[in-house]
């Protein structure tokens, strides 16, 4: 019982983990550039994943032509891609309300895998699709939706979306290394390859001039990024999908808005108006429809 305690609580302080990124990442937006602030962060968490899997799993693994492409566009869309459109979209938009669109990432998924994969649309996910699309519209349009057909997006939301388009890229790119490589050795390589690619825009935008001028709130809120948020919070996620399964696991995404709301309000002093709140709940409620198993039939004997 006190181990299954203890994953549960690792899950649940893993999503209060990614919560604390959004306002961590909103404080560096302010700070440097979107290129020099996602370098930092992944060379940190670079380091340490290849470190874990190394003293986990004993080496790296090879990788054929086919995987190397496929590792490359994990960290072209998951690490470079999302974390580009992470820190520009947080200059302009609270932590709370980016979290929330964010949070939709399940759902758009789902219709990944359904449209690519052919993995089947059940009622529930359809549920599910309805409900958190129509929160993340509540939350982007600040209750009034009908404003979206009009063409009323500020840019710091389409960038936040750009997030929700590059990590449905790599969650679907990811689906087809699955049983290739293992999933701390895929997040490994895939942070190592995007900080790669990120180096070049980092340099070009500063990153060697003024590196020696950060804060050490800035050296905070990257630390915490790098280790906390990706390292730590990605190992307590991974150890609770091995013990429980990736479906039960999978519910405490759902705290990760909720914890990056009630952050963003404590730490930053963001406002919560009800169009967040209607929106968020909205979000969590389709999530959590879309992860529901469908009810099996069964008939009498």
């Amino acid at each position: 019982m006190l181990t299954v305690m203890v994953i549960y609580l690792k899950l649940l302080g893993a999503a209060l983990l990614w919560g604390g990124t959004f306002s961590a990442g909103r404080v560096l937006a302010g700070q440097m550039g979107p290129y020099t602030a996602a370098f930092l962060r992944f060379a940190i968490a670079s380091v340490l994943l290849v470190w874990l899997t190394l003293r986990i799993e004993g080496r790296l693994p090879r990788l054929t032509p086919k995987l190397t492409l496929a590792v490359l566009l994990l960290g072209l869309t998951g690490v470079f891609g999302y974390n580009l459109c992470f820190f520009t979209g947080l200059a302009t938009v609270h932590a709370g309300r980016a979290a929330v669109i964010v949070a939709s990432n399940p759902i758009f998924i789902a219709l990944g895998a359904a449209l690519f994969f052919g993995e089947p649309l059940t009622r529930n996910k359809l549920l599910g699709i309805v409900l958190s699309v129509t929160g993340a519209a509540w939350v982007i349009s600040r209750g009034d939706p009908l404003t979206l057909l009009a063409g009323h997006l500020s840019t710091g939301d389409l960038w936040i979306m750009g997030c929700v388009a590059s990590w449905v890229s790599y969650s679907l790119i990811g689906k087809v290394v699955m049983g290739q490589l293992s999933p701390l050795a895929s997040v490994a390589m895939s942070c190592a390859a995007g900080t790669i690619l990120l180096l070049p825009p980092a340099l070009n935008e500063g990153l060697a001039a003024t590196l020696p001028g950060f804060s050490l709130t800035a050296w905070g809120c990257l630390a915490y990024l790098g280790v906390l948020g990706t390292v730590v919070g990605f190992t307590w996620f991974y150890e609770g999908v091995l013990a429980i399964g990736p479906s039960k696991a999978g519910v405490f995404i759902n705290f990760v808005p909720v914890s990056a709301v009630t952050i963003g309000f404590f730490a930053l002093g963001e406002p919560v108006d009800a169009s967040l709140a209607l929106g968020g709940l909205l979000v969590i409620t389709g999530t959590w429809c879309a992860n529901r198993p469908a009810r099996i039939k069964t008939t009498s004997p």
